[in-house]
């Protein structure tokens, strides 16, 4: 985990139940990590309001889209309309061998791409359009 204020508290109380790595590969803004921690403290995590706080500006600060992204091994999708897009703006907060090895579901695309829309990915309507015709097509089941 990067350095900074909240890290201590990352260590301790993540790692109760969850292997850091992990927690570092997710890239989120304030809103949904709030939402991740929020999650965490009702199943058991021992954090106070003062901590939640540190804990999300921490985990926004080190762990949001684009930043401090780890190096990894390159991965080549398939050519189509919407590839550059998923590129440019999936890659900010994801590592692309997720997307071109998990597959989802033609149907199930559409509210994934809204959803990451919401949480603050970069993407017109068109766009967001063209990404998920793009997923549909080549990474769905």
């Amino acid at each position: 985990m990067p350095p900074g204020e909240g890290r201590d508290l990352v260590a301790l109380a993540c790692s109760q139940c969850h292997y850091l790595g992990t927690i570092a590969k997710i890239r989120d803004g304030a809103a949904g990590w709030r939402l991740y921690v929020s999650n965490m403290v009702l199943r058991g995590a021992q954090l106070t309001g003062p901590d939640i706080d540190t804990v999300v500006n921490y985990l926004a600060l080190n762990l949001g889209p684009g930043a401090n992204l780890p190096p990894t091994k390159p991965v080549a999708l398939p050519d189509g309309h919407g590839k550059e897009l998923v590129e440019t703006r999936c890659a900010l907060c994801h590592d692309l061998k997720r997307v071109a090895t998990v597959k989802r579901h033609k149907q199930d695309w559409p509210n994934i791409v809204a959803n990451m829309v919401a949480r603050g990915a970069t993407a017109t309507p068109e766009e967001a359009t063209a990404i998920t015709d793009y997923l549909a097509a080549n990474f769905g089941n």
